[in-house]
């Protein structure tokens, strides 16, 4: 599933934020440390157990590889956002799903705007042309943000997922391609991560 952003910090003082690639173990640590909260006290994530980080490496490097992004805020780890496949069977292939999650500390700042505005090009990028996002609702912060970058409400799947003692319903949002989709798609590419890269802003 996918982020709820609560206005939960002041206003941020310019700071240095670099989204770069994800890659390695250390990499999978840091974004099983981030992620680790949503599983645990929230229902935005379904999962139950906190992935290991060997585990969440294999999902970093799963095939067809696929961009995964960390943003950095003052050289400190602040959130991360990543593609994956949308679905298994071979006609869905250019089809894929997108998510972002951050630190508490670092939500209501417009990190995750700017993680979506690093992915979403390299996503592009490669090949895939509808992506989506699953949202459990009620969540009006990330609608609000899928909403802003062009995402529109598919529809509702009610009673999907129980966890915490209740049911919970699922939003499927889509991301369009500008122009409409190709006629014929040329095959998607594998994400290559380039080594010591990032995109530095204020």
């Amino acid at each position: 599933m996918d982020l709820v952003q609560p206005i939960d910090a002041p206003p941020a003082r310019k700071s240095q934020i670099v989204i770069r690639p994800a890659a390695g173990q250390d990499d999978a640590a840091i974004i099983r440390d981030i992620y680790a909260p949503w599983i645990l006290e929230t229902a935005i994530s379904f999962e139950e157990v906190v992935p290991n980080v060997e585990e969440m490496l294999s999902r970093i490097e799963a095939r067809p590889r696929m961009p995964w992004l960390i943003a950095e805020v003052d050289g400190e780890p602040a959130g991360y956002a990543y593609a994956s496949k949308h679905a298994a069977r071979a006609a869905y292939r250019w089809s894929a799903d997108v998510s972002v999650y951050l630190k508490a500390g670092q939500r209501g700042r417009g990190l995750g705007r700017r993680l979506y505005d690093a992915l979403i090009p390299e996503v592009r990028a490669l090949g895939y042309v509808t992506l989506f996002a699953g949202i459990t609702h009620p969540n009006p912060a990330s609608v609000g943000l899928h909403s802003a970058l062009g995402f529109q409400l598919l529809g509702v799947h009610p009673n999907t997922g129980y966890k915490f003692g209740r049911w919970h319903d699922v939003g499927w949002y889509a991301l369009s391609p500008p122009v409409g989709p190709p006629a014929a798609p040329s095959e998607p590419l594998e994400w290559a991560p380039a080594k010591n890269s990032g995109s530095p802003g204020k």
